[in-house]
Order: C-alpha cells, then structure tokens, then sequence
C-alpha cells in the first residue's frame, strides 16, 4: 500500500534551518509529481512546494522562494524539503503528498495520499 512518512522536523530559531524528508513506498515513485504542504493552527493546509518526477518542474509558493528547496532522489524514493531563513511564520505541521495526474498542483484536493506530518517550530 502507499505509505509517505515524513521526518526532520523540530524546534529552531528564527533564522535557523531544518531539512524535512518523506521517505515513499507502495508506488512508482519516480512517476508522481511530489509536494510538500503546511498547516497551521486554525488555518488551511496550503502548498510549499512541489516537484515533478524528473525534478525538472519546481514550484514554491510566494513566502518560501529564496528560503526553501525541494529536490528528491528517485533512486531512494525519498523527496527532501530544504528549510533555511526560517521565520516564526513557518511553524506548521508539514505534510508530503502526491498529486493525482492531471491536477492543479497548487490545491490540497489535487492529492490523494499524504503523510502523518511532522512539526516545525520556528522560534523568535
């Protein structure tokens, strides 16, 4: 079955960086365009970012670009998060998923399985 199972998330200061990764079974994993997705208390789960099967389509949503990277290792299943300049704003629980073909990258309902998340605290 699909399993996505993120991990490397924590505590860190403003400023700080932290590198998230899922670790993905069950599939082709190097078919699915992967994303990452954050949600914060009381608020809706919103895209970070994604990236297509062969790593040549990447888009980041407004507030990360500059701060964050996805890339991904098809040979080891596995899609990272590179977190760096990481601001308060950032704290949310993160999620990794995979899109539905022929979807919108950019919505929640664009993707079928996600992972349990992992938190990230980001202090001032």
């Amino acid at each position: 079955q699909v399993q996505l199972v993120e991990s490397g998330g924590g505590l860190v200061q403003a400023g700080g960086s932290l590198t998230l990764s899922c670790a993905a079974s069950g599939f082709t994993f190097s078919t699915f365009f992967m994303a990452w997705f954050r949600q914060a208390p009381g608020t809706e789960r919103e895209f970070v970012a994604g990236i297509s099967g062969t790593s040549m389509i990447r888009y980041y949503t407004t507030s990360v670009k500059g701060r964050f990277t996805i890339s991904r290792d098809n040979a080891k299943n596995t899609v990272y998060l590179q977190m760096d300049s990481l601001e308060p704003e950032d704290t949310a629980v993160y999620y990794c998923t995979r899109r539905i073909y022929g979807t919108t990258w950019n919505e929640a309902r664009s993707y079928d399985y996600w992972g349990q998340g992992t938190q990230v605290t980001v202090s001032s």
